[in-house]
């Protein structure tokens, strides 16, 4: 039997790894934390369990094929429901705007910000359609190896203007100006600005539209833990706890994979769910082609980071939805700010997690679970010390929660509270300047740009997750581990 060892158990790393074992590889997850997840990692606390994130699941049936490919069905591990509106978003000045799959209700929505906007919002949906077909059905899960492949492609991102960014395609369909931050603001959930990411990820919308937006009962990590159930029910093997230290090499070759603890696994072939520069950079340090992917990844743009203010409050809120966006008094100002300063700016947007609104058993009886995420700049533009601010900024986070969404008292009813800094995603998940999405999704780090599934030199070492082809976010990942798991089981059926 062949054997593969994935490193790291997020979403990529177990969905790999779920692929590889359905097809008879043995397959070993080495996970460095004392849970699986990755950024999906999760506390309880208190009584309240706090997702860390991802908490919004779109295109249910990318992960429902996960358990297909073995006979099996989804449901016996996880219970999706779907969430109604997918957000709630909000403004200063009061305006409020519910965005669903609904069309009447989303007609009405879109007339109360401008009548005439609803034909323009129609047609972006035809335009959402077809970049949706050509860039996530037909391009998510396909590895971009060489440049022919994407000159294949072109064509198709050619005619779909994919240079321009996605605010800029949805200003020329949408007049309102809130309308356009409505129809751009979902680039930031897979860590790209709205002000410069590829017109291709207005796809999104189009997902979101046909899929749905769910929510697993219990949280983001009852995902995680029906992964883990299956990958083990099918034979897999999961060691937590204990990171990888090494990838050794031998003739161009990965050979093993050796952890801190000393543990060491020969195998036929690796794959990387790991950061792509701590990948390169630290587990094959002393390797060339370590020092060398490492310095050209070093040179790339990479996403911000996250500010997240996890609460747990006395008290029920049935008026405040499953998701909400808090929209700041500006838009490009506060992107630009978050994408190129090396401040922290005075106003934020927020998205707000509140699960209990759909399955109250992550609280305790009576009581509310939040969280509060708002983007900031990545580590490398310097000028925070987030030791320093990091309970003022959640102060003022937790002030502006509770002037939006009318509970004055809010702070009064916290039971209890954390937040998770930039500094939390370097340490805790060798994220690269901390950054909470690896590489930012602009054109010319797309597809071919981005780090391939497959390392060019090193021909059994694969990638999956955020930081290769095609990105983050649920469906992004999952897409990348078809696209590796279909090069690893190709050289295993040409060998």
């Amino acid at each position: 039997m062949k054997t593969a060892v994935v490193i790291g158990a997020g979403f990529g790393g177990l969905a790999l790894a779920i692929r590889l074992q359905s097809a008879g590889v043995a397959t070993t997850v080495v996970e460095s934390r004392d849970k699986p997840g990755g950024r999906a990692y999760f506390w309880e606390r208190d009584g309240f369990t706090f997702d860390a994130g991802p908490t919004v699941i779109t295109d249910p049936d990318c992960l429902k094929e996960l358990w297909a490919l073995s006979g099996h069905d989804i449901a016996e591990d996880v219970e999706l429901v779907p969430v109604t509106p997918f957000y709630r978003l909000s403004w200063p000045d009061g305006t409020v705007f519910d965005y669903s799959n609904d069309e009447p209700a989303l007609a009405a929505e879109i007339a109360k910000l401008n009548p005439a906007d609803v034909a323009g919002y129609q047609r972006f949906l035809d335009y959402s359609a077809g970049v949706y077909r050509e860039g996530y059905l037909k391009l998510g899960a396909v590895p971009f190896l060489d440049f022919k492949s994407m000159l294949s492609a072109a064509p198709a991102l050619a005619r779909y203007q994919a240079w321009r960014s996605v605010y800029s395609i949805v200003s020329s369909y949408v007049q309102n100006e809130k309308l356009r931050e409505a129809l751009s603001f979902h680039t930031l959930l897979v860590g790209g600005n709205p002000m410069a990411t590829s017109s291709i990820y207005a796809l999104i919308h189009k997902l979101e539209k046909d899929g749905g937006v769910w929510f697993a009962k219990g949280g983001t990590n009852r995902l995680v833990a029906g992964m883990v159930r299956h990958f083990e029910r099918i034979g897999g093997t999961l060691r937590l706890g204990d990171p990888v230290a090494r990838i050794e090499i031998e003739n161009g070759r990965a050979t093993a994979v050796r952890t801190r603890s000393g543990w060491r696994a020969e195998t036929e072939m690796v794959a990387s769910n790991a950061d792509v520069v701590h990948s390169y950079r630290d587990l094959l340090s002393g390797s060339p082609r370590g020092a060398k992917g490492a310095k050209r990844l070093t040179r790339k743009r990479f996403s911000p980071s996250l500010f997240v203010v996890h609460f747990g409050l006395r008290g029920t809120f049935p008026q405040v939805p499953h998701h909400s966006i808090l929209f700041g008094p500006r838009y490009q100002g506060l992107l630009d700010d978050i994408y190129k300063s090396a401040a922290l700016a005075e106003d934020f947007s927020l998205y707000l997690h509140h699960p209990t609104a759909t399955d109250p058993s992550m609280a305790p009886e009576g009581c509310s679970t939040f969280y509060a995420l708002a983007p900031v700049p990545h580590l490398g533009k310097g000028g925070i010390d987030w030791g320093a601010e990091g309970e003022a900024y959640a102060d003022r986070i937790l002030d502006e929660v509770a002037r939006r969404l009318g509970i004055p008292d809010l702070k009064e009813r916290i039971v209890t509270r954390f937040h998770y800094a930039p500094t939390d995603f370097a340490t805790d998940l060798n994220a690269h300047l901390g950054s909470a999405f690896s590489l930012e999704p602009i054109l010319l780090q797309s597809a071919y740009f981005r780090t391939h599934n497959r390392d060019d030199e090193i021909g059994n070492l694969y990638f999956v997750g955020a930081g290769t082809h095609p990105g983050a976010g649920i469906p992004g990942v999952v897409g990348s581990a078809k696209a590796t798991a279909g090069l690893m089981l190709g050289n295993i059926a040409a060998a």
